[in-house]
């Protein structure tokens, strides 16, 4: 079985997680410009919750954004490190893919428009359908301002809104 440690500070939001022997151990806090402090703590915490050495793990996925240009600098460099002293593969996961891919989990959503506030009133924008059990990405991912929001051309069928984007500016994103 594969032993994955995931982390993801791109938002306020600073989380791990880790999958070892098909179950999912986790810690999640909301701590707004603590990350760099609290993200090497969380991680040795959640790894001797679980009772996993840092030497089990098979690989290292971490939010690679979209989010907060620091935050993701802190992913990189953490997971930089822990790779390269570990030997192990690093695993960039986009944070609009993530939003999709439980859309899908959680609400059965086959089409997904994902939106994260970024704030400077723009979005992080992203489109994703359902291919055999996985959300792909339909087009690009782009920051834009909500205005600009717009589905793949050859979109048909109900969309599903994920995201703090949609909270923030919905009234706003044409689709």
């Amino acid at each position: 079985m594969t032993t994955l440690l995931a982390l993801d500070t791109a938002t306020e939001a600073c989380s791990v997680a880790l999958l070892h022997n098909g179950q999912v151990l986790s810690h999640y806090e909301v701590i707004p410009r603590m990350h760099a402090q609290r993200l090497l703590p969380m991680i040795k915490r959640l790894l001797a919750d679980a009772g996993v050495p840092l030497s089990a793990l098979d690989a290292i996925a971490f939010g690679s954004g979209p989010g907060a240009f620091t935050g993701v600098r802190i992913a990189i460099g953490v997971v930089q490190g822990l790779a390269f002293a570990l030997e192990r593969p690093v695993l960039p996961v986009s944070n609009l893919a993530v939003l999709a891919q439980r859309s899908l989990r959680e609400h059965g959503a086959q089409q997904v428009a994902a939106a994260i506030d970024a704030r400077m009133d723009e979005i992080y924008w992203g489109c994703y359908r359902a291919e055999q059990g996985e959300m792909r990405l339909a087009g690009v991912e782009a920051v834009l301002p909500p205005e600009r929001a717009s589905l793949p051309d050859d979109s048909s069928g109900d969309w599903f809104a994920a995201g703090t984007g949609w909270g923030t500016f919905a009234a706003r994103i044409p689709v």
